[in-house]
């Protein structure tokens, strides 16, 4: 028997439907956001994510060549493809362009619970308006999404990489030196920090204080505290945050991203109740499009972890109720069953949802069948009622039955 590849899954139908359904709201949240989506190829060139994340990110990838020689990746992520897009297709049209996008990602990486090797990716960008409005914009909706879903413990994390930028630069720690330092800091990871620091001469103090200052968190009474230009940016998004009422949110100072091309406003969205892999929605604005051979130009998005999310929901119990056929036709004799066909897709065509016995069963097993697909309603067709013009329609809740005439069918099962 062949399996499926390690690190993805099947999705059978009541899993699927359960995903449609959540995908269905992000997209309606996006819409009244007046964020219009766009797809871009499940593969791009690997340049494209070398270009962004450095050439090591091949190993963590599935890269490989075409027929042609080409170097080709499956896509690890989506926001590098949707600058591409924007560079090749959309740099001369009105800004800001407010886009979103859905899709499947790849990595080759070690699976664990919510982490998979195909995984969606749901995420937005705005693109060409650079002010804090922009990025109150971006968490809003982000924030709107995660309430739309319904995940009731969530934790909204906001910061700006400027503030750890301006201490490591105060400490004589040039620029081009603090990607890997951050990225340790980022993650909290102390330890793998201090050896970077050590090597450009700062001592157990400085570290100390720096470490000290990643762990602030709480809420606006930190802002005044924030000294130049990232304070009055910080002081003014929360203002704009505030009218859009997301005030459920922490100012993190900790919360850098630890990504070179992230440039100012940086936040997170975590799920406490998945432990350790707990982050579900992460972005902030960052300057990509030059790096990929385009004009410089503000940005500013996020994704969401699709599968990581609906985790958070599951952990949460978060009750879902599959759809059930709204009637279901059982054909009572053979010489009736075209006309149970005929009555199966007027309820189609109404907007119902018909479904019929396949199998030919015999009434008394058609009406288990009906019943073990959670039907609302049995249509019986039989000769004797459309003689009379009608059908039998049988309440599955309450057991009752009548003779509903056929003109008068759809109303009824409408109502």
């Amino acid at each position: 028997m062949i399996q499926r590849p390690r690190g993805t899954r099947d999705f059978l139908p009541d899993e699927m439907e359960r995903r449609r359904h959540y995908e269905s709201l992000l997209r309606e949240v996006c819409r009244t956001h007046c964020f219009r989506e766009v797809a871009t190829p499940i593969f791009e060139n690997t340049e494209l994510f070398t270009a962004k994340s450095g050439p090591n990110i091949v190993d963590e990838i599935y890269s490989f060549q075409d027929k042609g020689g080409r170097e080709i990746s499956l896509r690890p992520e989506l926001t590098a493809a949707v600058m591409r897009l924007f560079i090749n297709e959309m740099s001369n049209h009105a800004r800001p362009l407010k886009l979103f996008y859905f899709g499947q990602c790849f990595r080759y990486e070690r699976p664990q619970s919510g982490r998979y090797r195909e995984f969606f990716q749901f995420g937005a960008e705005i693109i060409g308006a650079p002010n804090a409005e922009t990025d109150a914009e971006a968490i809003a909706l982000a924030h709107s999404m995660v309430k739309a879903l319904g995940l009731k413990e969530y934790v909204l994390r906001v910061g700006h990489i400027g503030i750890l930028r301006g201490e490591l630069r105060s400490m004589g720690i040039a620029d081009a030196d603090m990607a890997e330092i951050l990225q340790k800091l980022d993650k909290k990871s102390y330890d793998e920090a201090a050896p970077l620091l050590r090597r450009h001469g700062i001592d157990d103090d400085g570290m100390t204080s720096l470490f000290e200052k990643t762990q602030l968190t709480g809420g606006k009474e930190l802002l005044p505290g924030i000294e130049g230009e990232p304070g009055e940016y910080l002081r003014e998004l929360f203002g704009f945050l505030e009218a859009y009422g997301v005030d459920d949110v922490l100012v993190d100072i900790g919360t850098v991203r630890g990504l070179d091309y992230y440039t100012g406003v940086v936040f997170e969205i975590e799920a406490p109740g998945l432990g350790a892999e707990k982050q579900v929605c992460g972005g902030g604005s960052y300057t990509l499009s030059e790096v990929l051979g385009g004009e410089p130009v503000f940005s500013t998005g996020f994704a969401i972890g699709f599968d990581r999310i609906l985790l958070a929901l599951e952990k949460e119990d978060h009750p879902y109720t599959a759809r059930v056929p709204d009637a279901f036709v059982i054909a009572a004799s053979e010489d009736v069953r075209p006309e149970g066909l005929r009555i199966a897709s007027m309820l189609r065509q109404a907007g119902l949802g018909a479904d019929v016995d396949l199998m030919r069963r015999k009434v008394s097993k058609a009406m288990k069948a009906a019943s073990s697909s959670g039907a609302r309603y049995v249509v019986i067709v039989g000769s004797k009622d459309l003689a009379q013009g009608g059908v039998t329609v049988r309440d599955m809740q309450s057991g009752d039955q009548e003779l509903v005439p056929l003109d008068g069918l759809v109303s009824h099962l409408q109502s």
